[in-house]
């Protein structure tokens, strides 16, 4: 089975558009943020919360929007923006929009890692990330190892992802079964893909990890472009086709591993971010939409599990994977529609 994702060169009207989008993204990720921050349970106003900014005391509201929701959403804007860089990264250069790394298994060597990390040796912060890494660049490179037999295929490397993906989910459940019980709760909580957690420790983690992968993608969108010419055009024109790929899909796992050791896995969020941001851009491809959308998914998720269910709050993983199982089932029905599914 598998699906194309094809390049549409960009014309004025494209950019255009694309530029119109950005800045329409933008300010509903702007809004979501300020509604994860001001609404729910206990309100604040506008007024007060840059005044809480500004450093003055508010009985009750301070704590709430310093300690607990602005963190929050900070991370779930930089988390979510991770994942869906990172997710059409991966499905421009595999060519199939089912290859992001919640689906082909990367993000659960991030996790198996992560978890063995937390279970084993109680790390957090950069060791965790670093771990998260490893297991990530590891999965991904034993993939790629295995699934390039002479020749780059995409779908080959999904499947083997596929194969991976069952395996560490295994590796995953037998190491939370064999845990201390007093310590297998904080794993579990965070394999469920979760911003209640979130502190300003992380949140400064997370911005420097950015900050340093941000001209790294940047770099590798590039480079993607010239790939998605076709290899012997871009060897042609002087490009070590096996290395860049490698690159690429370094700066992938790195992007996922980040966002998945601070927050968990959330479900999906890599998966759904490119497509849809494809669909708003009329089939074009385009980063800064794929971050937005990612961005917007993950603030949008943890606000409705908040604030939807009355006194019950559901962690964000688990809106974003109700999501994520039918979107995966109607992009599949609508490639078949179209003949380039099988």
């Amino acid at each position: 089975m598998t699906t194309s994702v094809t390049q549409k060169a960009p014309s004025k009207t494209g950019v255009k558009r694309s530029a119109s989008l950005i800045a329409g993204l933008s300010g509903v990720v702007v809004l979501l943020f300020f509604a994860k921050v001001l609404l729910g349970s206990f309100q604040v106003s506008f007024v007060d919360f840059w005044r809480i900014v500004g450093g003055e005391t508010i009985p009750g509201a301070t704590f709430i929007v310093m300690e607990d929701r602005l963190p929050a959403a900070l991370i779930g804007m930089l988390a979510g923006a991770a994942f869906g860089l990172s997710g059409t990264l991966f499905q421009n250069l595999l060519r199939n929009p089912l290859a992001s790394p919640d689906v082909i298994g990367i993000g659960y060597g991030a996790s198996a890692a992560a978890v063995t990390g937390m279970l084993l040796f109680g790390l957090q912060g950069w060791p965790l990330i670093g771990l998260a890494l490893t297991g990530g660049l590891a999965v991904a490179l034993l993939i790629y190892f295995l699934a390039n037999s002479g020749r780059h295929t995409g779908g080959r490397f999904i499947l083997m992802g596929i194969a991976f993906a069952a395996m560490l989910q295994a590796v995953i459940s037998y190491l939370l079964t064999r845990a201390d019980v007093r310590t297998v709760g904080d794993a579990l909580r965070w394999m469920i893909g979760s911003l209640n957690s979130s502190t300003w420790d992380r949140v400064q983690v997370l911005l420097i990890a950015l900050a340093i992968l941000a001209p790294l993608t940047a770099i590798a969108a590039g480079k993607l472009r010239i790939l998605e010419l076709g290899d012997d055009v871009a060897a042609g024109l002087g490009l070590h086709v096996s290395r860049v790929r490698l690159g690429i899909v370094a700066v992938a796992v790195a992007l996922c591993a980040v966002a998945t050791a601070i927050t968990g896995p959330i479900a999906f969020v890599a998966f759904m971010a490119g497509p849809l941001a494809r669909m708003l851009n009329k089939g074009a491809a385009n980063l800064m939409l794929s971050a937005l959308t990612g961005s917007a998914l993950v603030l949008l998720a943890d606000f409705v599990g908040s604030n939807a269910f009355g006194g019950t709050q559901l962690p964000v993983g688990v809106i974003t994977g109700a999501l994520g199982a039918p979107f995966l089932l109607w992009l599949l029905i609508r490639s078949n529609q179209r003949g380039i599914g099988g």
